[in-house]
């Protein structure tokens, strides 16, 4: 891991996580013992939307039962866990955090679904995994961390099998090297933020042997969803469990800057789905 990526990883490490969410569980009055998956949708999935854009890109992608999908990025398993259940894939995680592969085994083995679901520690950039290794590449929100995007694409490439699929929900530019307003939940600061353009995006798919089947941009429901979520926080505080266990105090700044940039015009937000060459 290069000095970048130990950056990257710092900013989202945090000690204890498991246990503070499974505290955040007890407190909203869940069995920590017997967890239902939808217990955990307030915390597991670290993006814009949440659930709701989880099981959109779900249904752009089409996997089905048998495949086998890689998800990168996957922090503590949100989305790997609904592929899994609803899907029937069989799911391996993948992420630079160790403390988010960590936390994702033990809430899989809680939720009953550790034969289905498995993570791994390590880097976008040089996947721990056999050339076509998957059916599906999944990724939601990560690509604004790494700074070599054609790198990333032709690593996800070459762990798809020919005529795999890629299904990526990210965030990008509206323009080069568009100023953003800091912190994010990504990044607190620039210099660990690569937010591409739609342009470059496509050019380093496309340059890996993608091709684009399907482009969505959901850009003004992210941005409303935002504006719900802050209005909630300010009249009812943060609930027991919620996002602010993964980025602490910081993340009512945090989110507040994601509207701003969404509202100005800054960032975009694109659902992808684009299929390898055979």
């Amino acid at each position: 891991m290069d000095d970048c990526g130990q950056a990257v990883a710092g900013h989202y490490a945090r000690s204890g996580l498991g246990e503070a969410i499974l505290e955040a569980l007890r407190a909203a009055g869940r069995d920590p013992e017997r967890l239902d998956p939808d217990d955990l949708a307030a915390v597991d999935e670290f993006h814009i939307r949440g659930r709701e854009a989880t099981e959109e890109l779900a249904a752009l992608a089409g996997f089905g039962p048998g495949d086998r999908v890689l998800d990168v990025g996957c922090g503590i398993g949100g989305a790997s866990r609904l592929l899994a259940r609803t899907c029937g894939c069989r799911v391996t995680g993948l992420d630079l955090t160790e403390e988010y592969c960590r936390t994702a085994t033990m809430l899989a083995a809680r939720a009953g679904l550790a034969d289905r679901v498995g993570y791994r520690h390590g880097d976008a950039l040089a996947m721990p995994f056999e050339d076509a290794s998957f059916d599906g590449v999944w990724t939601q929100h990560v690509s604004m961390n790494i700074p070599d995007k054609p790198r990333l694409c032709a690593e996800m490439r070459r762990v798809l099998r020919p005529g795999g699929r890629a299904a990526l929900y990210e965030l990008v530019a509206a323009q080069v090297g568009a100023a953003l307003h800091y912190p994010v939940p990504w990044a607190r600061r620039a210099e660990i933020s690569f937010v591409a353009t739609e342009p470059e995006l496509r050019a380093a798919l496309a340059g890996a042997g993608f091709r684009i089947a399907q482009r969505r941009d959901v850009t003004q429901a992210g941005t409303e969803w935002f504006a719900r979520m802050l209005e909630r926080g300010r009249t009812a505080g943060p609930p027991p469990l919620g996002l602010h266990l993964l980025m602490g105090a910081d993340f009512a700044p945090m989110a507040a800057n994601v509207l701003r940039n969404l509202e100005e015009g800054r960032i975009r937000i694109l659902q992808v789905i684009a299929d390898a060459a055979d």
